[in-house]
């Protein structure tokens, strides 16, 4: 028998049906967003588990490689990070295998960038990126396991809350995940 720690958690359902009329904020200086035009499994994971860590990011990290691989080759599955100063400080994953709706799939920072005011203006980047692909809409979800400025972001952005789901995650202790007593179901 596997063994798993219950996680409650609120997942708030968000969408967006027009680009933003104001402008982006620029990136910081020495700060630019690169599309990985193949990204490795390992690189992947290396971006999803150091982001994910604090936010019990799980799913992916329960993926057999192969199956991982399969996803990050889909031509309709991009991954862009955000380097500063020649460092990964971030990523998101776009996903437009539901064309022509895209979806943010993943979006964060790494820790150590966490505070350094680049946040904002890195997730205008993802938004802009859906929209310069001529998308009908973008979707995104967020849950109380994640960053507290999550959501204010996404509403800032211009997304609106569609719904709100109680879920349950049954997460295998195996992977090492330190749940805050908050989300202990």
């Amino acid at each position: 028998m596997n063994a798993t720690t219950r996680v409650a958690v609120t997942v708030t359902f968000l969408r967006m049906d027009h680009a933003p009329a104001d402008p982006a904020p620029t990136l910081p200086v020495g700060c630019q967003v690169v599309r990985a035009e193949v990204c490795s499994v390992p690189f992947y994971r290396y971006l999803y588990d150091n982001v994910g860590a604090a936010h019990v990011w799980w799913l992916r990290r329960t993926m057999a490689d192969e199956d991982l691989d399969a996803l990050l080759a889909d031509p309709l599955v991009s991954i862009h990070v955000l380097y500063r100063r020649g460092e990964p400080a971030g990523f998101f994953e776009l996903d437009a295998r539901y064309w022509p709706d895209i979806n943010l799939s993943y979006f964060g920072l790494l820790p150590w960038a966490v505070g350094t005011g680049v946040g904002y203006a890195f997730l205008r980047q993802a938004v802009d990126a859906v929209w310069r692909q001529g998308a009908r809409g973008m979707t995104v979800n967020t849950c109380t396991a994640d960053h507290a400025r999550a959501l204010p972001g996404y509403l800032r952005a211009g997304f609106r809350p569609l719904r709100q789901v109680r879920e349950i995650w049954d997460v295998p202790t195996r992977l090492g995940l330190r749940i805050p007593n908050h989300l202990l179901a």
